[in-house]
């Protein structure tokens, strides 16, 4: 206990916990429609695409977020039009974007002035990067998220589950799926500070596979699957600072357990059903 206060007693452990909780609770709640929507790779996309703005930032001197919020979330949009409306869809449309927006950034950083440090804490993620800055620009940017997603959670809701149907409706579902890839945009730059780049589309699609294993309504998944991201990025990030590993890398491991643990579960009960039932 002693050592918890101590750890806690930290600033660079307050502000990690400060932006890592309501970002761990906004990619959980989008993370559940983005997986049903087969989008799930999304965050990993557009985690490449704000490592490349980051980096453009960085070597001409600009202020990383505020270059990042705006390029990601353009590119979020250019997703959703290139899977709509040409012949690259989904995955394909992702991995040219992402491949390209990183490979854009690795240039003009390493040309520029090099691969910095401040660079590697965005790919690999730190929890010593997080300034008081970049706190209050998270928390104000995860409050949006989280309104947002409360105020029109029954539209996102019918655009998950049944797109024709909400649009017979009346529902104006391109509007809504541009809602939800906004809203990602802003989680996956926010984020991005603490798991990095390689790691943020970690939260987006673990705590919603490992709530599907055992609920079994949009409601119940919603509920589950952001109280397991909270509870895994505290427990990572707690298990990081007692044993000195990577902070991103730890918490998406405890969120491996997590879905081993539940997936065992299920078999436990699927089994248990089927025992009864003979």
């Amino acid at each position: 206990m002693n050592e918890i206060i101590e750890m806690l007693s930290f600033s660079f452990m307050q502000r990690a916990l400060i932006v890592g909780i309501p970002v761990a609770l906004c990619a959980a709640l989008l993370g559940v429609s983005l997986v049903l929507k087969r989008y799930a790779m999304i965050g990993d996309g557009l985690s490449h695409v704000g490592f490349g703005a980051l980096a453009i930032a960085s070597a001409f001197g600009w202020t990383p977020l505020w270059v990042a919020v705006p390029v990601v979330v353009i590119a979020a949009f250019l997703l959703l039009r290139l899977s709509e409306n040409s012949k690259i869809k989904g995955d394909s449309a992702i991995a040219i974007i992402s491949s390209a927006a990183l490979a854009i950034g690795v240039v003009i950083a390493t040309v520029g002035n090099g691969m910095n440090t401040d660079l590697n804490s965005y790919l690999f993620g730190s929890i010593l990067a997080a300034s008081p800055q970049d706190v209050v620009m998270s928390l104000c940017l995860s409050a949006v998220v989280l309104a947002v997603f409360v105020l029109f959670y029954s539209k996102i809701f019918a655009v998950t589950f049944d797109e024709g149907f909400a649009k017979a409706t009346g529902v104006n579902s391109g509007a809504y799926n541009m809602l939800i890839a906004l809203l990602t945009a802003l989680t996956i730059v926010i984020g991005m500070r603490i798991m990095g780049t390689l790691l943020i589309s970690s939260l987006i699609i673990f705590p919603a596979l490992t709530s599907m294993r055992l609920c079994k309504t949009y409601k119940s998944v919603i509920i589950c699957s952001a109280v397991v991201s909270v509870l895994c990025f505290i427990v990572g990030i707690f298990t990081s600072y007692f044993l000195e590993t990577p902070t991103g890398a730890t918490i998406v491991i405890v969120n491996l357990i997590a879905f081993l643990c539940f997936a065992l579960i299920s078999k436990i009960k699927g089994w248990m059903f089927t025992h009864e039932r003979g």
